[in-house]
């Protein structure tokens, strides 16, 4: 199973998410942005390093907020959910080709990746 991380990112009650573009794992899917864990990468670690290569941004992570298991064809995922924050920095796109900003319930209307979809319903549930 992979260990994987996902930021959420809130501004103004809606929360950050983005597509992946063509040719990339998942195109056309939405996601909370993040990345797999590196050997020796901390989840936290992890999730910097994958913002600021992603989308060109520095982040801090706050506090961990739930995780959810899926299974994919091609192997397993656990899918730590971190709330983060922007610190710095313009969003440019690399491996996704749109991003938003979305309340709860409008996630819903999108073609959410498997995995996030737990991470979702429980932001619909409880935002923190």
């Amino acid at each position: 199973m992979k260990n994987v991380t996902a930021a959420i990112i809130e501004h103004n009650g809606r929360y950050l998410l983005a597509r992946r573009s063509e040719g990339q794992n998942l195109a056309g899917f939405w996601e909370f942005p993040g990345g797999k864990i590196e050997a020796n990468e901390t989840p936290e670690d992890c999730l910097i390093r994958e913002l600021r290569e992603e989308l060109h941004l520095e982040t801090r992570v706050l506090e961990y907020f739930c995780n959810s298991v899926y299974h994919y064809e091609k192997g397993s995922i656990n899918l730590m959910a971190y709330l983060t924050e922007i610190l710095d920095g313009e969003i440019q796109l690399t491996v996704h080709d749109e991003v938003g900003w979305f309340l709860p319930p409008e996630m819903f209307k999108l073609n959410l990746a498997p995995a996030d979809i737990p991470i979702a319903e429980r932001l619909a549930v409880c935002q923190p």
